[in-house]
């Protein structure tokens, strides 16, 4: 006897179906309906090895485009060659890439199960169980109360806060917004709160908040006022610049200068505490030339680790 799949289940095909195909004309960059058609027949989201008829490939084209905002044209003049349209657009959309992202890594492990013992993942900090009630909050404008545990105090803390928005740095979210307990704009760790409820008090946006703007020359969630923006240059030693090359400290990074021995990159950012924790985990492949008084501070600081060894 044949059992029928729940609405529920058609949904989450249709859906690891969009993902799918939205991976594979970006992976192929362009690519006809005939080869996708192959593709699709070995794939395991495929359990009978199907064909995919041409009209359920355009309604997916329309739903993709309605549900993702991702374009999926063809180029007729060049044996009908489908590719996502406005791809750098979606590059420059951090929340799309994002999950995007997710959801493809999460097909491609479900379609490869035999191996999922062989894919490693990074341990990601408790807490994302609140990232819904966050959006929810944000998306109603409406108050949350949250017990929130600090590092620097022994009991949580009771605040009631306005979420602006959320942003990811290491594998750890953190929410963004105003706080009763500072009367100000704080930065709260999703992992170190312990309980949180949505309240019926609304709040309002402010004008002046913009959360690209506020973030543009930070290295992370440190936003410290006392701290200007201003132009650091480090050099890179060896084939450590290979990894800035390929992964950024800060989207301002330039290369301004190459030999063999060494690069040295040039940024535009506020030299906040997390920065130079950055700049010190590299250890001495990296070395700080200016500002002074950054180089300085770390001078400082390698000094006191060195006593410890002492």
């Amino acid at each position: 006897m044949k059992v029928r799949k729940s609405s529920k289940n058609k949904t989450s095909l249709l859906f690891n179906r969009y993902v799918w195909l939205i991976d594979i004309i970006s992976r192929y960059g362009r690519i006809t309906f005939e080869e996708i058609n192959g593709r699709w027949q070995n794939s395991t989201l495929n359990d009978g090895g199907e064909e995919l008829p041409l009209r359920t490939f355009h309604y997916h084209r329309t739903a993709i485009g309605d549900m993702f905002g991702v374009d999926i044209s063809c180029d007729r003049s060049n044996g009908n060659m489908y590719y996502i349209e406005n791809s750098d657009d979606l590059k420059r959309d951090g929340i799309r890439n994002y999950m995007l992202s997710a959801y493809t890594v999460n097909n491609l492990i479900n379609e490869n199960r035999q191996l999922q013992r062989r894919i490693l993942f990074e341990k990601i900090p408790s807490g994302q169980q609140f990232l819904t009630p966050v959006i929810e909050a944000m998306r109603d404008n409406r108050s949350i109360e949250m017990s929130y545990q600090p590092f620097w105090n022994d009991r949580p803390i009771q605040i009631l806060f306005d979420p602006y928005c959320l942003k990811i740095f290491k594998q750890r979210w953190y929410v963004i917004g105003r706080s009763d307990y500072h009367n100000a704009i704080r930065t709260y760790a999703l992992d170190r709160i312990q309980k949180m409820q949505i309240t019926e008090t609304s709040f309002r946006m402010p004008k002046d908040f913009n959360p690209e703007s506020r973030y543009e020359n930070s290295f992370g969630i440190v936003k410290d006022d006392g701290v200007e923006p201003c132009t650091v240059k480090i050099k890179v030693f060896g084939q450590h610049r290979n990894y800035l090359q390929t992964l950024p400290l800060h989207d301002s990074q330039q290369e301004i200068e190459v030999n063999g021995e060494y690069s040295v990159f040039s940024y535009y950012i506020a030299p906040t505490a997390d920065f130079k924790t950055e700049l010190l985990s590299h250890g001495s492949e990296i070395e700080a030339l200016a500002p002074e008084w950054l180089r300085s501070d770390l001078a400082a600081t390698i000094r006191k680790m060195n006593q410890l060894y002492e």
